[in-house]
């Protein structure tokens, strides 16, 4: 694996290991701290829990495009998104209401919208056409290492302390700027690809970019960056992105219906997230290289193929012991089929000039999305139930992914044919 794999990847992992490791932390109490220990409603929930995921899309775009100005500067943008979001973590203690806990977690995915495209832009560049699904899937297992660590230590912390959520916040924080010193040590400062050395390597660079052999390579401006979505398959891949992420339930709602379902007490709830986590660290890089191999857009509709799976076993009248598992195993292989694959699949319709801007493109699509979804999902149960919010979001993702699969993007220029 080591001999196929950059070291800038493998570094950037375990960045993401260590940064996921207290971010999930957070994640993992976050929905019962609101719920059960400041008596936020559904709706107010949905509303906090929309703002979590779905903020980072107001500022995606933004850390793209300055991540290619500078050509160099993929790096210290990231660490710049890694550091906004490690000086969110104390500010927790202090919050006690629904509108100063929004606004630091606005800060808080501000950060994450900061560095998201700027470090998939660093992984896609350090990779090859034909291993770049694996490359995604290598750094999205070290990152759901530290997401399967996080609430396994939020657990711990709960059990051993009496004012647990404070201590919960407190060493969340201090394992964030861990992540942040070995980004600013390990992960090397260039983010550009060696140049071409042969004429058969300038003209498939070319192809790649969509110009002409010797054009000069198109500037990281704004107007270029959006520009993008001209391309056909960047502006399939968006579109699509965006469809589904609307009918996408937020994690939280997820491990919030299992409770319900199964009357999980309330100390255990932490624990729920290490099912889905564990399930995305076994199956990230096997799916990878399996998207690679029979095509990455089969492996990503598939993966939502998993994700409508687990909402009809939550829909249904079983209760076995085996339910939670199945649900939480289905969660997770959605996670190692869509995340990194996505992002691959982008990755091949980008100019490496623009790699970052365009990955971001994609990504604000689909944060907005989920955005939406947490609001309409948190007031649906709000009005109608939780059986009637999830029937509805079950629904629409079927038709999402039909709509997805005849439209899917072409095969890449640069990929070998089947």
């Amino acid at each position: 694996m080591s001999a196929t794999i950059a070291p800038t990847v493998f570094a950037l992992g375990a960045v993401s290991l260590i940064t996921d490791v207290s971010s999930e932390m957070v994640t993992a109490v976050l929905p019962l701290y609101l719920v059960t220990g400041l008596g936020l409603s559904p709706l107010g929930f949905g509303l906090l829990d929309g703002v979590y995921n779905g903020f980072s899309a107001l500022v995606r775009l933004a850390g793209g495009h300055l991540a290619d100005r500078g050509g160099g500067r993929h790096k210290w943008i990231a660490g710049l998104g890694y550091g906004v979001s490690a000086l969110c973590k104390p500010l927790l203690l202090l919050a006690h209401t629904l509108t100063p806990i929004g606004l630091i977690l606005a800060a808080d995915r501000t950060g994450k919208g900061l560095r998201t495209a700027p470090r998939d832009a660093l992984i896609s560049l350090s990779s090859t056409p034909e291993n770049r699904g694996r490359a995604f899937g290598v750094h999205r297992a070290m990152d759901t290492a530290g997401a399967l660590l996080g609430p396994l230590v939020a657990f711990l912390i709960l059990r051993a302390t009496v004012d647990g959520y404070d201590a919960v916040f407190t060493v969340s924080f201090c394992v964030a700027v861990v992540g942040v010193l070995v980004l600013v040590l390990f992960v090397p400062g260039s983010s550009s690809t060696a140049a071409p050395r042969t004429e058969k390597a300038v003209r498939e660079k070319a192809v790649e970019d969509g110009r002409a052999v010797g054009e000069k390579a198109v500037r990281p401006t704004l107007r270029a960056a959006f520009a993008l979505l001209g391309r056909r398959d960047l502006r399939r891949v968006t579109v699509c992105a965006l469809l589904l992420g609307l009918a996408t339930v937020s994690d939280s709602f997820v491990y919030l219906l299992l409770q319900r379902r199964l009357g999980v007490p309330d100390r255990w709830f932490a624990l729920l997230p290490l099912g889905t986590a564990a399930a995305f660290l076994l199956l990230a890089v096997p799916l990878g290289r399996l998207a690679d191999r029979i095509g990455r857009w089969r492996v990503f509709l598939g993966g939502h193929g998993a994700l409508l799976t687990a909402y009809a076993l939550l829909l249904t009248s079983w209760h076995g012991t085996a339910l939670p598992y199945a649900v939480l195993l289905l969660h997770g292989a959605f996670y190692a089929a869509t995340d990194g694959v996505l992002m691959a699949v982008a990755s091949d319709s980008v100019p490496e000039q623009l790699r970052s801007s365009g990955l971001a493109l994609v990504q604000t699509g689909q944060a907005a999305a989920r955005f939406v979804c947490s609001l309409g999902f948190g007031a649906a149960w709000t009005l109608w139930g939780d059986r009637t919010a999830l029937t509805a979001s079950a629904v629409a993702l079927a038709v999402c992914a039909v709509f997805a699969f005849t439209l899917r993007p072409g095969r890449p220029v640069l990929e070998p044919a089947s």
